[in-house]
Formats: structure tokens, C-alpha cells, sequence
């Protein structure tokens, strides 16, 4: 097709406006063609998380409600309030009283050496365990050790089975000797007496138990070496207090636990 010069602007506008008319067609077509959900998707992405409609705002036919799931990271909502965490008694019996006791920020607590100002009954309690030691022989411990909910603490973890087996798992030698000497090793220390006058009132050894370690003298150092090794004196400074076997005794004689560890 030839066309002038003075004609081609006219024509080049028709073809255009032809062309036009054909794309909005075309288009239409495909919009009618499209499936119908097409739409409902983009706003979904574009839109914000759905709001859970109130029981007065949804008019969904019963028993077509599909129940949503908590948003990640959120906790299941309730309709009672959280309730905060009672405070347990600070007791010997819930293993609490056989813990460290340092507060660097408190007057050290007194060291005390003469058992003779021990109650009777922590006085008796004490000369039986070492008399058991002495004898060589960790059944003498077994009454004292007791049972049911009054038994010695011997672990800070439950403990399965026969409590002189466990502590002749604890020695090194397999007839109990070693914890023997370490328990009369502890007994033979100096002890401090905590928490006089209320229900977690203690006689504990060794004194080291409430003592920050670096402020121990040399003096006490050396009573400390009788018990632990250098080594364990290292590691028990960047712990901060002193983790190894303690004995505690109520003052009405109850041997109430002998533990290591924290």
C-alpha cells in the first residue's frame, strides 16, 4: 500500500488507534478468561493480617469457621491471667539450705572450732558420723543416714537404689573407704552456724561453705588443702565459693544432707 506524504499522518493514526482497539480486546478476553481468585490473592499479600471477627461481627454460617493458629512467637492466649511464680521456702528439705552461702557484701561469719559449743544433739550427731569414719566400715552410716523423707541428702540429684551403694559409687575405692576419709576430713574442719533463729537454721562443715575464697588467710588456706587440691581450688575461685563435699546438721541433730557439687 502506497501512501502520500500529505496522507501518512492520517493513516499512521487510524493504524494506531486500530491497534489499540484490538489490545482492549485481547485484554478483556483474558481478564474474562482468568480464574476468579486472582484478584482475592493480590490483596492477601498486600493487605495486613485478617483480624479475627467478634461473635457479633461474624455472620459465617455455623460450623464453616476455620479456627486460625496463633501468630509464630506468641504465646496461646488464655482467659485467666498468668499467675507469677510463688517463692519457695529457702528450707532444708527442698535442698536450698545445702547451696553456698557467700555474700561478699556481709561481715564474714564466725568460724567456730570448739565443738563443745555445739547443741547436744549436733554435738552427738557429729561424734557418730566420725566414730562411723573411724571404723572403716560405711554401713555404720546407714542408720544414720536414716530414710524416707527424713534421709541425709547425699546427692543434689534424686538418687535410684540403696543410698550406701550410691555413696561407694561415689569413692574410688570399691569399699567406701576414700568418701570415709573424705566425710571425717570435712567433720574435722571448723563450721559456721547459719541462719540462727529461723527454720533453716544450720551447723554446717567446713566453714568454707560461707566464706568468700579470696578472702581466705593463709592459714585457712592450708585447712583448705587438707580437703581439696590446688586444682580445685582454682577452679572453685572463678566459680566463686567453694563447691566441694559440705555437711549439714540441724540443731536438733537431724544429719540433714552430705553433697558436693552446686
Amino acid at each position: 500500500m502506497n501512501f502520500s506524504m500529505s496522507g501518512k499522518p492520517k493513516g499512521f493514526v487510524l493504524y494506531i488507534r486500530l491497534a489499540a482497539c484490538c489490545a482492549a480486546i485481547a485484554f478483556g478476553a483474558c481478564l474474562a478468561s482468568s480464574p476468579a481468585y486472582a484478584l482475592s490473592e493480590i490483596q492477601r499479600e498486600e493487605l495486613p493480617s485478617p483480624v479475627t471477627p467478634t461473635a457479633d461481627d461474624d455472620i459465617s454460617p455455623p460450623g464453616t469457621t476455620i479456627p486460625m493458629p496463633d501468630p509464630v512467637g506468641t504465646a496461646p492466649s488464655t482467659s485467666q491471667p498468668a499467675v507469677p511464680d510463688a517463692a519457695e521456702p529457702d528450707s532444708p528439705s527442698d535442698g536450698a539450705g545445702n547451696r553456698p552461702r557467700i555474700d561478699p557484701e556481709a561481715p564474714l561469719p564466725e568460724v567456730v572450732y570448739d565443738l563443745g559449743k555445739l547443741p547436744e544433739p549436733v554435738r552427738r550427731m557429729h561424734d557418730l558420723i566420725i566414730e562411723a569414719c573411724r571404723g572403716g566400715d560405711i554401713e555404720k552410716l546407714r542408720p544414720l543416714i536414716g530414710k524416707g523423707d527424713s534421709m541425709t541428702q547425699i546427692s543434689l540429684a534424686d538418687i535410684d537404689g540403696d543410698p550406701i551403694t550410691f555413696l561407694k559409687g561415689l569413692s574410688g575405692d570399691p569399699d567406701g573407704q576414700e568418701i570415709l576419709a573424705i566425710l571425717e576430713e570435712v567433720l574435722s574442719a571448723g563450721y559456721v552456724h547459719v541462719d540462727a533463729g529461723t527454720p533453716q537454721e544450720l551447723y554446717v562443715w567446713p566453714y568454707f561453705f560461707a566464706l568468700p575464697l579470696d578472702k581466705l588467710d593463709a592459714r585457712q588456706r592450708v585447712e583448705l588443702f587438707k580437703i581439696v587440691t590446688a586444682g580445685d581450688f582454682d577452679d572453685m575461685k572463678q566459680f566463686g565459693a567453694y563447691i566441694f563435699y559440705r555437711v549439714g546438721i540441724t540443731p536438733a541433730g537431724q544429719w540433714t544432707f552430705f553433697v558436693a557439687g552446686d
